[in-house]
């Protein structure tokens, strides 16, 4: 059967999928597809899988894939990052028996696909973009499809999807925002850029940013044009958000926690879904916070999930007539809905900073005489596990500088030097430093002895002259003696 493409993949293959899940990693895994599924859900996407380590790792395939495996899970795109194109094709090969397409990831943003150069970081490098694609679309038995973020300018992202699309990209997914619009600055996504690409490509179109609701499904399409919405962090909120209704919290937790006994993940997922699911609640029940964050069995999650329940069902029978959901809530704490990320402005106000842009959690300084209360929260984790640890600056034991690069040098290293700078020095004057564990002399000299011994062992009649050759000396010598 020839390959769809296009519309047709969409309309046969996708069968026309409007509300779609995004690939979010560690967090659309198969038992939070499944309930996405159940409540509204057309399509899904794998969390992001890295194409270098699914080809050469048999059990992270198994893990992220081959044991997903799902009839109830289609149809389903799975997403790589990569940067070399035969890497990409070759690990998308050992995928495209589980899925229906396979997808780029041309959007993360995060500071992991900085340093690793893949995501969004690619989206200055068309060329390498063009050659990726072209030959997936040429190897790959399904279609290939890309997700983005936008440029700045609407035109360079106009160019920047139809050279996906020339490339052979059969479905583009536009995420509205910048690969700089992250976090705290994630501010709103732009339509008018998702408009402009659905209007310049010929394939369909799904766009990404601004969902909370299936109204802001609804009034995206109409907008901008597009074939299909995507949808993580609303998603996650409320899994039920393409049915258009906003259910109790619990329901939705029991709901997954079923699925999860059914298809089993990493704890941290689940534990992920339920901080999700319960952040309001959270809010106003932070012992049972510190109780999920610590628990480290799924039954465990599952006594919080109903301890959370119950305390909810007491709060709802003291509630008094006409009371209203707090803190600006358009509903009350324990029903499913958004959860608006605060901008800039008002994490600074938050956290305590002053309008003139002060630091808004806290000032460096404040923490330097160790007060648990003025430390960050990791550094309050390793505080409760070690409680004589002391973060003061001025205690802080000091090391003797690398003579090359600056860096703590080794204590015992010959060279004074650094582990790296002494590696690259030891190694260029095939020397030891035990300091460091590092012998090139000592592992030279034996590859000298070994290859003497394989001499005498492959050249026999070698060996036996040098015998004879031993004893004529002994002879001679013991003549001459007697000779004196």
């Amino acid at each position: 059967m020839p390959k769809l493409r296009g519309e047709a993949f969409w309309r046969e293959t996708l069968r026309s999928a409007h509300y779609v899940v995004a690939p979010m990693v560690d967090q659309s895994e198969l038992a939070w597809r499944l309930l996405s599924r159940r409540h509204g859900a057309q399509l899904c996407y794998t969390p992001m899988l890295h194409a270098q380590v699914f080809l050469r790792d048999a059990n992270y395939r198994r893990e992220n894939l081959y044991d997903e495996a799902c009839p109830e899970d289609r149809p389903l795109i799975v997403q790589f990052c990569a940067n070399d194109p035969e890497v990409f094709v070759q690990a998308a090969l050992l995928a495209q028996d589980y899925c229906d397409a396979i997808d780029l990831n041309l959007g993360c943003p995060q500071m992991i696909a900085k340093r690793g150069h893949y995501g969004a970081f690619l989206q200055e490098e068309w060329d390498l973009l063009q050659r990726m694609i072209l030959l997936a679309n040429e190897k790959l038995s399904v279609p290939i499809t890309c997700k983005i973020r936008v440029f700045p300018e609407i035109d360079k992202t106009v160019k920047y999807a139809q050279m996906l699309e020339k490339a052979g990209c059969q479905l583009l997914t536009v995420h509205g925002r910048t690969k700089e619009q992250k976090g705290p600055l994630a501010g709103v996504a732009s339509w008018e850029h998702i408009q402009a690409v659905r209007k310049a490509v010929s394939i369909p179109v799904f766009a990404n940013g601004n969902i909370q609701c299936l109204g802001d499904v609804e009034e995206c399409i109409r907008k901008t044009g597009v074939h299909g919405v995507m949808s993580a962090e609303g998603n996650l909120h409320n899994p039920a958000l393409f049915e258009g209704r906003n259910p109790l919290v619990w329901e939705m937790a029991e709901e997954y926690l079923e699925i999860v006994q059914k298809y089993p993940c990493p704890l941290s997922y689940v534990r992920a879904h339920l901080f999700k699911l319960w952040h309001h609640t959270l809010q106003v029940y932070q012992q049972l916070r510190e109780e999920l964050a610590k628990v480290k069995t799924l039954e465990g999650i599952v006594d919080v999930n109903r301890e959370l329940k119950l305390r909810c069902q007491e709060e709802i029978a003291n509630q008094k007539e006409g009371e209203k959901p707090k803190e600006g809530l358009p509903f009350f704490h324990w029903i499913c809905q958004p959860y608006i990320r605060p901008g800039p402005k008002e994490r600074c106000k938050e956290n305590g900073a002053s309008e003139k842009g002060v630091r808004g959690k806290r000032a460096l300084e404040e923490e330097e005489d160790g007060n648990a209360e003025l430390l960050s929260k990791n550094k309050q984790k390793k505080k409760l596990r070690n409680p004589n640890k002391s973060f003061d600056p001025s205690l802080k034991p000091k090391y003797a500088k690398c003579d090359q690069c600056g860096n703590p040098k080794g204590n015992k290293c010959v060279f004074n030097m650094c582990r790296g700078c002494c590696k690259k020095s030891a190694f260029k004057a095939t020397a030891d430093c035990p300091g460091h564990g590092l012998l090139f002399k000592t592992k030279h000299e034996k590859s000298l002895s070994w290859q003497s011994s394989r001499r005498v062992i492959q050249n026999p009649e070698v060996s036996r002259r040098g015998a004879v050759d031993v004893g004529e000396t002994a002879v001679l010598k013991e003549a001459g003696d007697s000779a004196v």
